[in-house]
């Protein structure tokens, strides 16, 4: 899978929630994710421009691994995710794992994050609105698609998407970029 995304700063929320509804777009329930980033032993993931985190999402932890970002304005991926449970349903096991095989805790992200679904602008592309502690306030357009082929077409898509809403202040940071760069990480 292939992850298509863009992010932008939000400068006025009540612009950006009045523009999705006037497109029809559902609001999920509201997320409140803790992402836990690794670094590996032998290779520097900021370097590469790889993630490897364990996201806890209401308390229900899941892996991801990030690849390298494939060139062009919008970002785009391999990603691969799943959910830890019945097993290590809080991540703890995981992360204790991975420790011992010489990964290293970097931070640990923490945001609520709502996400948008509008059929209107097709109902595989989500729209998230993400308060980032430490960091500020954020919208990511994303779509997942399953071909390297398809991702050109997404890109697009988010563009269009992005202008419509009035999105325009794009940021190509990480959150943990972002948050390391303010120096307000925490490692809990």
């Amino acid at each position: 899978m292939f992850e298509v995304e863009q992010k932008f700063w939000v400068d006025n929320l009540e612009t950006l929630e009045a523009r999705l509804h006037s497109l029809g777009a559902v609001e999920g329930p509201t997320q409140q994710h803790a992402d836990e980033y690794f670094n590996h032993p032998s290779r520097d993931f900021a370097e590469t421009k790889e993630a490897l985190r364990i996201r806890r999402v209401n308390q229900v932890a899941h892996i991801t691994y990030k690849g390298t970002k494939l060139p062009g304005v919008v970002k785009a991926r391999m990603e691969m995710e799943w959910c830890l449970s019945p097993g290590d349903h809080d991540g703890k096991l995981t992360a204790q794992l991975w420790t011992a095989l010489g990964f290293r805790s970097v931070a640990v992200v923490h945001k609520s994050r709502r996400v948008f679904r509008c059929e209107q602008l097709g109902g595989d592309l989500s729209i998230t609105i993400d308060s980032v502690e430490g960091v500020g306030q954020f919208s990511e357009v994303e779509l997942v698609v399953s071909h390297q082929n398809e991702i050109e077409s997404a890109r697009n898509r988010i563009v269009d998407v992005s202008n419509r809403l009035g999105l325009s202040r794009m940021e190509s940071k990480s959150y943990l970029n972002l948050l390391l760069n303010a120096g307000s990480h925490s490692k809990t």
